[in-house]
C-alpha cells in the first residue's frame, strides 16, 4: 500500500512547514508538482524497494494551467486500492495572510501572475482552490496555531499509532571514562549500581550476555531503578508525542560502557517496544569497555 498526501492550501498559510513535517516523517515530498506529473510520481513510488512507500506534493494557486482537472485526477487515485489518499487543505483568514505576506515581504503569487494586490490575490486564490477544498480529509486553518501546533496536527492525521505517533527512540549506552555522546535528549549516570566488572568470571562478558543481566537483576538498586524509570517514560514519552518529537534519545553511563549501561539500554528498548514504540539500540564502547575500569 502506497500512502500519498496531497497538499494544498493558501499561500502563506504553512504549506512549507508542512511539506517539511512529512519530510522528517519519511515522505518523499516535491513541492509546487505539476498536475501531468503526478502520475509519474506515483509510478516511481511504485517502483521503489520501500515495503510501504510514502510521498507526499504540494500542489496549490502555482499551478495555474492545469487546476481544474485536478480534483478528477484524486478522485482517480482514490479509487486505486494499492493507495491510501489523503487530501490535507491548509488555510487562514485574510487578515492574518495580509499580514504574514506583509511580515515575510514575500509576493503573494497570483499577485504576480494577475496584477492585483495582496487582498485581492487571496480571495481569488481561495476562488481558485475550491474545488480541492471540498474533497479534502482534513481542513486545517493555521491562523492561530504555532509550527509545533501544526506539526502536532498533521501528525494525527497522518500517524498509524495514534498513541506512539511516528516517534524513534534511540538508546545509547557509553562509558563515562571515553566522554559524554552528542546529540543527546536524557542521559543517566548509572554508576551507583554494583559493577559486574568485579565480580569473578563478569568481566569478559557484556550487559547482554545472561550472566550479566542475572547479576544486575540479582541487585534492588538496579530492579527499584528500572521500576522508576519505566513509570517515568510511562508518564512523559506521550507527552513528547504530542508536542511533536519525531525522535529521542537516552543514553545510560556507566564506568566503561560495557556492563551496566549495556543491559539498561537492551532492557529499556525492551520495554519501550512493548509499549509500540520504534527502538534503535547502540552500545557505542561496548568493545572498549574491556579494559582495566577506574
Amino acid at each position: 500500500m502506497i500512502k500519498l498526501v496531497v497538499l494544498s492550501g493558501l499561500s502563506g498559510s504553512g504549506k512549507t512547514l508542512a511539506l517539511r513535517c512529512l519530510e522528517d516523517m519519511g515522505y518523499f515530498s516535491v513541492d509546487n508538482l505539476p498536475v501531468p506529473l503526478i502520475a509519474p510520481f506515483v509510478d516511481l513510488l511504485d517502483r521503489g524497494e520501500e515495503v510501504e512507500p510514502q510521498g507526499a506534493f504540494v500542489v496549490d494557486a502555482r499551478e495555474r494551467g492545469h487546476l481544474d482537472t485536478l480534483p478528477a485526477i484524486v478522485e482517480e487515485l482514490r479509487e486505486r486500492t494499492d493507495l491510501r489518499v489523503t487530501v490535507l487543505f491548509l488555510e487562514a483568514s485574510p487578515d492574518v495572510l495580509v499580514r504574514r505576506f506583509s511580515e515575510t515581504r514575500r509576493p503573494h503569487p497570483v499577485a504576480l501572475q494577475d496584477s492585483l494586490g495582496v487582498a485581492e490575490a487571496i480571495g481569488r486564490e481561495s476562488e481558485l482552490l475550491s474545488g480541492l477544498r471540498d474533497l479534502a480529509d482534513r481542513v486545517i486553518a493555521t491562523d492561530s496555531l504555532s509550527p509545533h501546533d501544526l506539526r502536532r496536527q498533521i501528525k494525527s492525521v497522518l500517524s498509524d499509532h495514534s498513541e506512539t505517533g511516528d516517534l524513534l527512540v534511540r538508546l545509547v549506552s557509553f562509558g563515562f571514562k571515553h566522554g559524554l555522546p552528542r546529540d543527546v535528549d536524557l542521559v543517566f549516570d548509572v554508576r551507583f549500581i554494583e559493577n559486574p566488572y568485579f565480580q569473578p568470571g563478569l568481566r569478559e562478558f557484556s550487559g547482554r550476555d545472561e550472566k550479566v543481566v542475572d547479576f544486575l537483576e540479582s541487585q534492588p538498586s538496579y530492579t527499584g531503578f528500572c521500576a522508576k524509570l519505566e513509570e517515568m517514560l510511562a508518564f512523559v514519552m506521550p507527552r513528547y508525542v504530542f508536542e511533536g518529537k519525531s525522535y529521542l534519545t537516552i543514553a545510560f553511563g556507566c564506568t566503561g560502557g560495557r556492563h551496566r549501561s549495556v543491559a539498561l539500554a537492551e532492557r529499556t528498548s525492551r520495554y519501550l517496544a512493548q509499549s509500540g514504540y520504534r527502538t534503535q539500540v547502540r552500545h557505542r564502547d561496548i568493545e572498549r569497555g574491556s579494559r582495566r575500569e577506574s
